[in-house]
């Protein structure tokens, strides 16, 4: 299979993941771009980066067209992690790889058997306390710096479990954490961007954009329970996956 079809069929994936569920991206383009396309992992990391972000920021506007963006909720989650997710990179160059990916795997299955079991929020989202929404930033920035991944994937269930946003509201308000942290992230490895294979990256990109819209439209043709119940069990194979990974 060429090249091409490998970068438009993975890059599909991701969008519509992204779109849907508004978290899986980077979970899912590291290995795609490592496994399929030959990346090496630093390459990986920083086009799954360029390609969440903008990704991300495609889908971030069709929900907000929508109304299911909370922005200053958003926003507040997105910066108050910065600090933690700095502080937690630094403690992780501490401790074994291994032990990291089982950390965030036990993390990632707890959260999914909580939204397994909890049924979302009925009617609108209730007002957030902007202390509340700057609390649960920091705490998910300083896991998400420790562990190295779980943007989208750790801030749905922190919307919904610690903030009581709807599903929908959720996956809207965690795609515009994700851009922030994204187009952050990215600042600080400007400097490897010119090494990509941009015949590569550039369909990737697109296919992901594509399949981010796609991916919000079957978003709003299901409910907020079936919508919850399919990104708790996505995230149950992602914790399965990095603990066999982790155990390998």
């Amino acid at each position: 299979m060429s090249v091409l079809v490998l970068a438009l069929t993975a890059g599909a994936v991701v969008g519509l993941a992204l779109g849907a569920l508004g978290g899986g991206g980077s979970v899912l383009a590291v290995p795609a771009l490592i496994y399929l396309l030959g990346f090496s992992p630093v390459d990986a990391t920083t086009a799954s980066l360029l390609v969440v972000a903008v990704t991300s920021l495609a889908a971030l506007s069709a929900h907000a067209r929508d109304g299911h963006v909370r922005l200053r909720t958003g926003l507040l989650f997105a910066a108050a992690g910065i600090g933690p997710a700095m502080l937690g990179a630094a403690v992780a160059g501490r401790l074994p790889a291994a032990a990291l990916t089982a950390a965030f795997a036990v993390l990632a299955a707890a959260a999914a058997w909580r939204m397994l079991r909890t049924p979302p929020p009925a009617g609108p989202s209730v007002p957030v306390r902007p202390g509340r929404a700057a609390a649960a930033g920091a705490g998910l920035g300083g896991v998400t710096g420790v562990l190295g991944v779980g943007g989208g994937f750790l801030a749905v269930p922190a919307l919904v479990n610690v903030l009581g946003l709807r599903m929908r509201d959720a996956v809207g308000t965690s795609l515009l954490v994700i851009t922030v942290n994204s187009l952050a992230a990215l600042l600080l490895r400007a400097d490897t961007l010119q090494g990509l294979d941009w015949t590569a990256v550039g369909p990737f990109a697109g296919a992901a954009i594509l399949g981010a819209w796609d991916g919000k439209r079957l978003a709003a043709k299901v409910s907020g329970r079936t919508l919850q119940r399919a990104f708790a069990v996505a995230l149950l194979a992602v914790a399965g996956f990095m603990l066999i990974d982790a155990a390998a």
